[in-house]
């Protein structure tokens, strides 16, 4: 063979490697624009990017509210009903003849009442209220002084604002936090709510609201969440890109980001959420904020996190799966002997006997994963082995055995503490509401602004953690906390943290 004739043949064969390539790409991009966001099983290898069948998809015949009609009958579901509205008040409203209709229509006598008969519950949407309280404060005297020419003078105390010079109360500024990091409606949209209930405040004061609340009540109590965190033997971690504005020095296209620090799954000291925004993703900001931390560090494969020393640190098979999810070819009639798929059936292996383990103390976590999970690890890397080299390096498939292989430490690291996790989902899903309420406010105005979003963030996904109404648990800090002497005993801030007594009591 010539020079030329090989060179060609290497020419073809790089051209046919990049086709593949770039089929793959329209494939999995097709996917993520119009396909389902799912990593299960069943709907990965159904091959259906269901783009048309949501409703199809999500119905459920046993779903509350919902009765079947077939051939004129209903079919009832008893008890559905009574506990979805047991916890809420009623009214009663009973239904009856007026005083000139009770005569028996058979022989004119009067009709007696003899008994009621329920006919159904309905709801009734009651519109939110707003009230002004004025506030005054009397002032008393002793008439006795006054009249030997002495003043004795006594005027109560006033609980101090929540916001000095501000007629926000504390449940104005809770019901602005949640609605908007809660349940992601915009200022502006808020702004329009307040208007319809006959009051015309901007979302510039509203935005106020929540960044000098932040920044004056929840901040240390954030703070002393923070200290409670590097305390614990587990940590997740995860961050995502948030567009903020106004910072100085940068551009306002350039992205910053949230990054999000969670206490473990398993047998936590506390349940601890935290946010925190900075410029950009340098691993030093991970390194700082996890100052002093020597424990398990659970993330993804991203090298900034490398940064952070004198951490025993543990990936996540969740985002090996992902990568083998995305390499399922969808144009192969018959997949069952695609690598791809052999590949998630092995890492479903591993959750499966995970699901088993969740109600073990973590010492017996521990010695089952060794004697039932390590023997699964040791065939799985020899089937990358073994695979490595039957397929393209730019692949999805080569890149997914590439991802898994290349971490393969890191990955089986969970298997030293009973504590650790099989994967980051834990943060994962705690930075999610995060993302949802991305999509409608899309930015920060200032970082000012983020600092304060990653403030109540903090203390809702917390609160959800500890399982406490994170409304009540806002109110309770704005009325109790500027009675305090914070800044001369800031430990007192230790009765009021999601899992004490007294709030556990008070913000169920």
């Amino acid at each position: 063979m010539t020079q030329l004739e090989l060179s060609m043949k290497n020419r073809i064969t790089a051209l046919e490697e990049e086709n593949v390539h770039l089929k793959e790409q329209i494939t999995y991009l097709q996917k993520y624009i119009f396909g389902r966001k799912t990593e299960k099983t069943a709907a990965v290898f159904d091959g259906q990017l269901s783009l048309f069948d949501e409703a199809e998809q999500e119905t459920r015949k046993n779903a509350p509210e919902v009765q079947t009609v077939k051939e004129h009958t209903r079919k009832k579901y008893p008890g559905q009903k009574k506990e979805l509205l047991e916890n809420l008040p009623h009214e009663k409203k009973v239904f009856t003849l007026e005083e000139n209709k009770r005569i028996c229509k058979r022989c004119g006598d009067k009709l007696v009442p003899m008994g009621e008969e329920f006919i159904r519950s309905e709801l009734e949407y009651i519109p939110a209220k707003i009230k002004v309280i004025d506030l005054y404060r009397q002032t008393f005297e002793c008439r006795n002084c006054r009249k030997n020419e002495h003043f004795s003078i006594e005027k109560p105390d006033i609980p101090p604002a929540v916001l000095a010079h501000s007629m926000a109360t504390p449940s104005a500024i809770t019901h602005t936090m949640i609605q908007k990091y809660a349940y992601a409606v915009p200022l502006y949209r808020q702004e329009k709510q307040w208007q319809q209930l006959g009051v015309k405040i901007s979302r510039a004061t509203l935005a106020n609201w929540i960044i000098l609340a932040a920044g004056e009540w929840l901040a240390p109590v954030v703070k002393k969440l923070h200290k409670y965190l590097l305390e614990e033997t587990v940590i997740h971690a995860d961050e995502t890109p948030v567009q903020v504005l106004n910072e100085q020095g940068r551009k306002n296209t350039v992205k910053s980001y949230m990054w999000l620090y969670s206490s473990g799954k398993y047998e936590p000291v506390h349940n601890i959420r935290i946010f925190e925004y900075q410029p950009g993703r340098k691993g030093d900001y991970a390194r700082e904020f996890l100052n002093g931390f020597k424990k398990y560090l659970h993330t993804d494969a991203y090298a900034g996190y490398e940064k952070v020393e004198e951490t025993i640190h543990c990936l996540c098979w969740s985002h090996v799966r992902r990568y083998f999810v995305e390499a399922v070819p969808p144009d192969i009639e018959d997949i069952s002997c695609t690598i791809a798929k052999e590949g998630i059936i092995q890492i479903n292996e591993l959750f499966k006997i995970e699901k088993e383990l969740v109600g073990f103390t973590h010492e017996k976590r521990k010695e089952e994963r060794l004697l039932q999970e390590k023997p699964l690890l040791r065939a799985f890397w020899s089937w990358l082995e073994t695979n490595r080299n039957k397929v393209l390096p730019k692949s999805k498939i080569g890149k997914a055995i590439n991802y898994a292989y290349s971490n393969q430490n890191n990955l089986q690291t969970y298997l030293e503490d009973g504590r650790c996790d099989i994967s980051n989902n834990l943060a994962e899903n705690s930075i999610r509401p995060f993302t949802i309420g991305r999509k409608n406010w899309l930015f920060s105005g200032s970082p000012k602004g983020a600092r304060a979003s990653a403030a109540v963030y903090s203390i809702i996904e917390t609160c959800k953690a500890n399982k406490i109404d994170a409304y009540k648990y806002l109110i309770y800090l704005f009325k109790h906390l500027p009675t305090l002497p914070l800044i001369r005993d800031p430990e007192l801030i230790d009765g009021y943290l999601p899992w004490s007594t007294d709030i556990q009591n008070n913000c169920k």
